[in-house]
C-alpha cells in the first residue's frame, strides 16, 4: 500500500512495498521519531507483520531469531543516534552465521550533521566490515526517477543480504521533517503501481552455480575415513541429514555427528552414527587406533576440543563440504574446500558401495561400549545435576521440538550427552560469535509463531538478556526456558584460572544471586522450581501451545564441575584396545 499523505511517507512506502514484494514477512521496530516514517510504513503493510519492541539489542537478536527459522531477510527499523549502535552484537552473529537481515537506521539529513543537533552520530559505515553491503539513501523526493531508483535500491538489498552468502545488508536512511503524516499535497496518486512494482517479485535464496564436483579418487581407495557433521542449522532438515547418511553408507565411513547437528536426532537413517567422539578421544590409546587417512567435513567443525586436537596431531587430509566462501578450517590442516552443498554432493555421488571394513566397525564398537555406559550413568544419577540435563532433553523432548541452546556450558553438555534419537528435534544456536548475549531474544525469535519451542540456558546467559522478557506482551507461540541455575559461569570452572583465588569467584564465575522467581514475576512469565528429574519430565512430554515459561533447575557449579573433570574420561577408559 502506497501511502501519498506526504513526501517521506510515499517514499518510505515505496521502501516497504517493495521489499514485501520480494518476501519479506516480518520487520521489527524500535521507538524513536526519526524513524516514524518506516514505522508507519511497515505497521500500514498488509502482509508484513511489524513488531514493536523496546530494546534495540532484544530486537535485534529477535530478529535473528526469526531470519535464522525462516532463512530469509528480516528487517530491523531504528531511530537516529545510539539507537544503531544497540544492532551491532546481533550483526556480528548474524554476518559470522550467515543470517540474512536488512538493518535500517533512520538518521537525521546531512545538514544537520556535524553542528551538534541533537541524537546525532556519525551512522555511516557504522558496522565496519560486517555488513554484506551498505550504503545510504539519498533524501526522499517526489520524483519518478528517484523511486525508481529506490526501488533497485531495496531489490539489491534483497538480493545481497541472500547471497552469494547470507548476511547483513546495511541502509541509513536520512529524512527531513516533518516526520509525522502530516499531508504536503505534492505526492498525490503520483504512481501507477501495478506497473510500478511489475518487476518486482518473489526472490528466494539462489542455488550457487558450481561445476560437477570431481571426487577424490581417496574417498573410494581408504578403508579409513570420518564423516564429521558439525553445527548445522539446515532449511531442510530431513534432505540434509539423508544426504550425509548416503555418503557415508556409499563410503562406509561413521559420521561423527556434533550435538548441535540434526543428524543425532534422526539416528534411523545412519547405521553408522557415533555420538560419544569426544569421550573415545580422551583415551589416547584409542585414539591412535582410529586415526583416520580421510576427513570429510560438513560444514563447520564441532565444538569438541578434543576432536580439534585429534584432527591437528594426525594431520589426515581433510576436504570440507560447503557451499560459502568462507575458510571453515581454524586448524589450517591439510584441506581442500569443495564448494557444494552436501545435497548436491550426494545427488552427484553415483558410485557403488564399498565392503564394510574392520575401521568403521571398531568405531561402532566404540560407540556401542560409551554410550551404553553413559547411559547407564546418567540413569543411575537421582539428584539435579548440570550434564544429565541435556542427556534427559534428548529422551524427553516431544518430537519435531524446537530447541535454542545456549552458549557456555550447555552446548558442551549437549556434545558430550546429548543421546542419539528419531525425535527429529531441530537444534538452533548463536555459534557465529558464540556469544551469550541475546540468548533469550533470539530464542523467541526462532519460537514466535511456532509451537513446540525449548530454550536450554545457563543463569548467566538469561540475566545478560532478561530484557528479551519485555517480548512476552507481542509474542506469539510458546517458549519453555530450561534455566540451570549454577550461579556463576560453570564454564569458567573447566578452565586453569579455577585455581587462582582470588580473582576467580568475583571476575570471572561471577555469582548474581538472583531469585528468579521474583525475576519472572516481574515479567509476568509463569516460573516453575524443578526438583526431581521425574517432575521435569512431566513438564517436558507435553509442552504448552502459548506463553513463556521458566523450569529452574538449582545446581552446585563446583561439584558438577569437579564430576566432569573425574568423569567424562573414564567413559571410554576401559574400552579394550585391537591388538
Amino acid at each position: 500500500m502506497i501511502d501519498y499523505r506526504n513526501t517521506n511517507l510515499l517514499f518510505a512506502s515505496v521502501l516497504a512495498e517493495t521489499l514485501k514484494r520480494l518476501g519479506l514477512t516480518t520487520a521489527v521496530i524500535c521507538p524513536g521519531s526519526r524513524s516514524t516514517p518506516l514505522a508507519i510504513a511497515f505497521a500500514s503493510q498488509k502482509g508484513i507483520e511489524a513488531l514493536p519492541i523496546l530494546d534495540e539489542r532484544s530486537a535485534a537478536f529477535f530478529a535473528l531469531g526469526i531470519a535464522r527459522k525462516c532463512k530469509l531477510p528480516v528487517v530491523l527499523v531504528c531511530t537516529s543516534g545510539t539507537a544503531g549502535a544497540n544492532f551491532y552484537p546481533a550483526i556480528i552473529e548474524a554476518k559470522e552465521s550467515r543470517v540474512p537481515l536488512i538493518v535500517l537506521t533512520c538518521d537525521r539529513p546531512p545538514e544537520l550533521r556535524d553542528c551538534h543537533s541533537g541524537q546525532t552520530i556519525d551512522q555511516l559505515k557504522l558496522y565496519g566490515t560486517y555488513p554484506n553491503w551498505q550504503t545510504e539513501l539519498a533524501l526522499p523526493s517526489v520524483d519518478m526517477g528517484m523511486l525508481a531508483y529506490l526501488r533497485q535500491t531495496m531489490i539489491h538489498a534483497w538480493e545481497r543480504a541472500l547471497y552469494p552468502v547470507a548476511g547483513v545488508v546495511h541502509i541509513n536512511v536520512p529524512f527531513r521533517d516533518p516526520l509525522a503524516p502530516l499531508p504536503d499535497g505534492i505526492a498525490d496518486n503520483l504512481l501507477q503501481e501495478e506497473d510500478f512494482f511489475s518487476n518486482v517479485n518473489l526472490r528466494s535464496p539462489k542455488l550457487m552455480q558450481t561445476s560437477a564436483p570431481i571426487f577424490p579418487v581417496q574417498w573410494q581407495e581408504s578403508s579409513r575415513g570420518i564423516i564429521i557433521a558439525g553445527v548445522a542449522q539446515p532449511e531442510k532438515v530431513q534432505e540434509y541429514v539423508s544426504a550425509i547418511a548416503h555418503l557415508s553408507k556409499l563410503l562406509q565411513f561413521p559420521v561423527l555427528a556434533e550435538g548441535l547437528s540434526p543428524v543425532r536426532n534422526y539416528a534411523d537413517l545412519n547405521p553408522y552414527l557415533i555420538s560419544t567422539y569426544d569421550l573415545l578421544l580422551r583415551n589416547s590409546e584409542l585414539s591412535k587406533q582410529l586415526t583416520p587417512e580421510v576427513v570429510i567435513q560438513v560444514g563447520e567443525l564441532p565444538t569438541s576440543k578434543e576432536l580439534r586436537n585429534w584432527l591437528t596431531s594426525t594431520q589426515a587430509e581433510r576436504w570440507i563440504i560447503d557451499p560459502s566462501n568462507h575458510n571453515l578450517d581454524p586448524l589450517h590442516g591439510k584441506t581442500t574446500h569443495l564448494s557444494i552443498s552436501i545435497e548436491q554432493l550426494a545427488e552427484t555421488y553415483k558410485f557403488s558401495p564399498k565392503a564394510h571394513n574392520s575401521y568403521l566397525q571398531l568405531w561402532c564398537e566404540c560407540e556401542a561400549k560409551a554410550r551404553a555406559k553413559i547411559d547407564t550413568s546418567m540413569a543411575e544419577i537421582e539428584h539435579i545435576f548440570e550434564c544429565k540435563t541435556a542427556w534427559l532433553l534428548s529422551k524427553a523432548l516431544p518430537s519435531e521440538t524446537l530447541l535454542f541452546i545456549s552458549n557456555s556450558m550447555p552446548v558442551r553438555d549437549i556434545e558430550f550427552f546429548w543421546q542419539p534419537n528419531n525425535l527429529k528435534i531441530q537444534p538452533f544456536f548463536n555459534r557465529g560469535a558464540n556469544g551469550i548475549d541475546g540468548t533469550l531474544s533470539t530464542a523467541l525469535g526462532i519460537a514466535h509463531r511456532q509451537q513446540r519451542s525449548v530454550l536450554l540456558t545457563g543463569d548467566l546467559a538469561l540475566l545478560h538478556d532478561t530484557n528479551g522478557f519485555l517480548l512476552n506482551n507481542k509474542f506469539i507461540g510458546h517458549l519453555t526456558i530450561v534455566l540451570i541455575n549454577n550461579n556463576g559461569g560453570g564454564i569458567f570452572e573447566m578452565l586453569p584460572i579455577s585455581k587462582f583465588e582470588p580473582p576467580f569467584e568475583d571476575f570471572f564465575a561471577t555469582p548474581q544471586n538472583i531469585n528468579f522467581a521474583s525475576l519472572c514475576a516481574t515479567y509476568n512469565v509463569e516460573h516453575e522450581l524443578i526438583k526431581s528429574w521425574e517432575q521435569l519430565q512431566q513438564k517436558l512430554n507435553k509442552l504448552p501451545s502459548t506463553g513463556i515459561r521458566v523450569l529452574e533447575l538449582q545446581t552446585n557449579r563446583k561439584l558438577d564441575a569437579k564430576w566432569r573433570q573425574e568423569n567424562l574420561g573414564e567413559f571410554a577408559a576401559d574400552i579394550a584396545i585391537l591388538k
